[in-house]
């Protein structure tokens, strides 16, 4: 039986005569950048987030560059962000002479604990960036009360979990991206929502935000050869977009098939006392970027080699926490120990988790976990 992480050969043949024909309609118009089909997508999922504005770049970490540099932050503002997360988070802010101020994660949840964030504001603090992380957001009505409170933007790195919904203490829902100042996301292929390629996306409500996104994104320009600020180069190809623009009609859908996927893998694990499945919140629906399971015991990687022996792939998603990546050395701040993501890192094993799983499939994951710890 051949598993795969992700199964995008078979995600295409459901759909490939519509994709096909997107292909060929910019092949014929030959508008490869800047093309029609982009601003058409972008509304399209602009109105998906429920968000006013959406300005589509070349990938998901230069959508957070660009945001930062929307702030107008200044060298040696502090960013808080988590410390468990991929680094691309932090990266950009180090790129930009920012300062990566790291606050220890949920275990439960994996997202940054909202209860550290405060003891972590100084003077020096411009933004915070939850990660929703693996497909649940994190505790945003938290997170932009303490943003109000101290004047601070907050950058929804949302690049795993399109598609979720946020519910507040109100009743109001809306979905991740469209929470903060301004919102991220990745097209990357794997992704709940990927394109054929690279590409990224950004949200924005504030028309100021949204007209600095724009031009930040295009080398600074607001008209073609004049230039207001100093900017960079980051389109969305237009072959991507039409791509796009098919595969969002589709999104609801493969979500809907992630979680039942990821409900039958619950039903079937949560029994087995040496591995912690993963916890749903009452203020998040979970789109299952990633199917990630806590191993116990210091059994995961013996779990992990277990698994391969039976042809059944699996990923670390993530081995090391930014605090202990060398790229941070004496660049990050922690003023808290992150002893959570630290746990994290050496326990965390996400399984195959695509809309494409069959049950026989997940059933002979299932059996090859049950087996390792019979």
């Amino acid at each position: 039986m051949k598993i795969q992480m992700v199964n995008l050969k078979d995600q295409y043949l459901e759909i490939k005569s519509e994709i096909d024909s997107a292909i060929h309609n910019v092949l014929d118009k030959t508008d490869f950048i800047c093309g029609d089909k982009v601003f058409e997508f972008a509304n399209n999922l602009s109105h998906y987030i429920g968000s006013k504005h959406c300005v589509t770049c070349a990938n998901g970490t230069d959508a957070l560059q660009i945001a930062l540099m929307a702030i107008d932050t200044n060298p040696g503002d502090e960013i808080i962000v988590p410390s468990f997360t991929y680094i691309a988070t932090a990266e950009v802010i180090a790129l930009l002479r920012l300062v990566p101020v790291l606050v220890d994660v949920n275990y439960n949840t994996f997202t940054i604990n909202a209860d550290l964030i405060e003891r972590n504001i100084t003077e020096k603090t411009k933004a915070i960036i939850p990660v929703h992380l693996y497909g649940q957001s994190a505790e945003m009505e938290k997170i932009l009360k303490l943003a109000e409170k101290y004047n601070l933007y907050v950058i929804e790195d949302n690049a795993q979990a399109i598609g979720a919904c946020y519910k507040f203490s109100n009743g109001l829902k809306k979905n991740t991206g469209s929470l903060g100042h301004i919102g991220c996301t990745s097209f990357y292929p794997s992704k709940n929502l990927g394109c054929y390629g690279d590409g990224g996306a950004m949200f924005t409500d504030d028309d100021k935000i949204y007209e600095k996104l724009k031009m930040i994104s295009n080398h600074g320009q607001i008209k073609k050869y004049y230039h207001s600020i100093v900017g960079c180069n980051s389109r969305l190809d237009t072959l991507q977009a039409a791509i796009l623009d098919v595969k969002l009609k589709y999104l609801d859908d493969y979500n809907l098939k992630r979680i039942e996927a990821a409900h039958f893998y619950t039903q079937n694990l949560k029994t087995i006392e040496e591995i912690i499945v993963p916890e749903e919140m009452d203020y998040s629906t979970h789109v299952y970027h990633q199917y990630t399971i806590k191993v116990l015991n210091n059994k995961r990687d013996e779990l992990q080699r277990y698994l391969e022996g039976l042809n059944i792939p699996s990923m670390i998603y993530y081995p090391v926490s930014l605090e202990n990546q060398k790229a941070f050395m004496g660049i990050a701040l922690k003023r808290n120990n992150l002893d959570v993501s630290k746990q994290l890192a050496n326990s965390v094993l996400s399984i195959p988790m695509h809309s494409e799983l069959t049950e026989d499939q997940q059933k002979h994951i299932i059996r090859g976990i049950q087996s390792f710890f019979s």
